[in-house]
């Protein structure tokens, strides 16, 4: 058995910012034993992904990031460009690979930090502390006890709440050989895509070159759809919007992820030394889908206690205020009492960007998120939440479940926002 102060479960951005933290132990600071569980290459180990987030200049990630930008686009469903500079914020693209190798060659260099491949089956509470039960590749079992035990997994399953939505998406990574891309501008959102009947969808350019950008089809909705959908839908963008030829570019990786957006309170503690941190312990953005710096946020508070020597509880990933006014606008979104496309635009359009991205992120203040909600559809969003506390939580589907497949996103009709009043 292993035994450290710390065990860690799980690799993916809140296992590795937590780990990569308490590695980087500044003399003086008190010494803080890990062991990190990952799991071994195949179907519990995530694919590469993509992760996009914003911030003030320099960040620890910088070494390993894709591209960052300071400028950002968002296009109407009628055509209509919002363009701004958000500076001195920037947008950043780091992809989860590039960012374990960053993390590692630190980890290799920590006296402090111990990494054990390994699929973690269960966390026991014991006396002290609690013991992870894991296997390794060829079914050996190994255990690590801690005083402290931060799990990552995702949850069984997905806790209660009164609204849940699926964001889902499917990029390309293009490579082009002519300069069809402005690398100085990221396309954040672009409503010119075939809307959904229920929830709303749109894409987005990241380009990393002139040449080189990777365009992603995303849906706000509550389920995913079947493979050819979304190739249909990117055939779409990148043809009939973007005006490139297919017979032009190539296609030289793809990507595919569900995150869900939902009201529901995620457990932070699960037993007296056992812990959900990242997107299992609440960090997913509800209204947006936006992770990785709330994981950053919660990550650091959680290596700061521990090196001070106080309960290592993760505080909350989201202001309580926050997840309020997440909930108002989800339930607006899935009641068709706002059309979502309209929203966004209008919010980019009439709110200083700097700001709007502090508001994303949930660090406004009072008086600056009234004034952001007064630029929104006011008697839909009192509406909705007016009937919150009356709705009832329920258990939602785990995303990527299997759903029955339903068609590509159609135009026919007037809006949602039109055909519900």
């Amino acid at each position: 058995m292993l035994e450290a102060d710390v065990a860690v479960v799980g690799a993916g951005a809140a296992g590795l910012s937590l780990a990569h933290l308490l590695a980087r132990r500044a003399p003086g600071e008190r010494r803080v034993t890990v062991v990190l569980v990952e799991a071994p290459p195949g179907p519990l180990r995530p694919p590469p992904r993509t992760w996009c987030y914003w911030e003030a200049g320099p960040g620890p990630a910088d070494a390993a990031l894709t591209a960052s930008w300071r400028r950002l686009r968002v296009h109407g469903p009628d055509g209509t460009a919002v363009e701004c500079d958000i500076d001195p914020l920037r947008y950043k693209m780091l992809r989860s690979d590039d960012y374990e190798c960053l993390v590692a060659r630190d980890l290799e260099r920590s006296p402090d930090v111990r990494r054990l491949e390994a699929a973690a089956e269960s966390v026991e509470a014991v006396d002290g502390g609690a013991v992870v039960h894991a296997r390794t590749a060829e079914g050996r079992p190994r255990q690590v006890r801690a005083r402290w035990v931060f799990d990552s997994r995702p949850p069984a399953r997905l806790p209660a709440g009164r609204t849940t939505l699926l964001q889902h998406f499917h990029g390309w990574f293009v490579h082009h050989d002519r300069p069809v891309f402005d690398p100085d501008v990221v396309d954040l959102m672009d409503f010119r895509t075939p809307q959904p009947a229920h929830g709303l969808s749109f894409a987005y350019v990241l380009p990393t070159g002139t040449g080189r950008a990777l365009v992603e089809y995303t849906e706000f909705s509550a389920a995913v759809l079947d493979a050819p959908a979304y190739e249909k839908a990117l055939r779409h963008y990148t043809g009939e919007v973007l005006r490139l030829r297919e017979r032009d570019f190539a296609i030289t990786a793809t990507e595919t992820g569900v995150i869900p957006m939902t009201d529901a309170p995620f457990a932070r503690r699960t037993g007296p030394g056992v812990f959900r941190i990242g997107a299992a312990g609440g960090a997913t953005r509800p209204s947006t889908g936006y992770t990785f710096a709330a994981v950053q946020r919660q990550t650091r508070a959680v290596a700061a206690a521990l090196r001070a020597g106080r309960h290592p509880l993760p505080p909350p990933a989201h202001s309580a205020r926050s997840r309020a006014m997440d909930a108002v606008l989800l339930r607006a979104l899935d009641s068709g009492r706002v059309d979502g496309a309209a929203f966004f635009t209008r919010l980019f359009a009439r709110v200083p960007p700097a700001r709007l991205l502090r508001f994303l992120d949930g660090r406004t203040r009072l008086h600056e998120d009234l004034s952001i909600g007064l630029r929104t559809p006011v008697l839909p969003m009192l509406r909705s939440a007016a009937e919150l506390p009356f709705l009832p939580r329920r258990p939602a589907p785990l995303p990527g479940a299997p759903r029955p497949p339903r068609p590509a996103p159609h135009t026919a009709g007037p809006p949602r926002s039109e055909r519900n009043g």
